[in-house]
């Protein structure tokens, strides 16, 4: 090869056995993690229901958050039930802010747990 010219990628040295782990690693982490688009749509779908939360393994939170719906279009016509769903819309709206950091914290999860060689 000439001064000044690259060599084709198919030339280059095999790449290190801890950076090859590492790009299988990351790319496990990608084909495992939980989808950014199908969670807001969940949540803008089925808003207030709680599906995205469930979606993205919190299903204690997800299940509250349709119980106090359910509950509050059910005391929605005594106007008591108002109350439970104003809650849960406003908290729907903090999820909306929410879901890129927990899809972040479930990747870090996985990414801990293929490090640590568990497969």
């Amino acid at each position: 090869m000439g001064k000044g010219r690259l060599s084709p990628p198919s030339m280059e040295r095999p790449l290190p056995e801890t950076v090859q782990q590492q790009l299988l690693i990351e790319q496990r982490v990608a084909n495992e993690s939980r989808s950014q688009l199908v969670a807001y749509l969940l949540a803008l779908l089925l808003w207030g229901l709680g599906v995205h939360r469930m979606y993205l393994g919190r299903w204690a939170s997800g299940i509250i958050m349709l119980a106090l719906s359910g509950i509050g279009a059910l005391t929605a016509p005594i106007l008591i039930g108002w109350i439970p769903l104003a809650f849960v819309w406003v908290w729907a709206v903090i999820d909306l802010f929410l879901i890129p950091g927990m899809i972040r914290d479930d990747q870090a999860v996985i990414r801990q747990r293929l490090m640590a060689g568990r497969f």
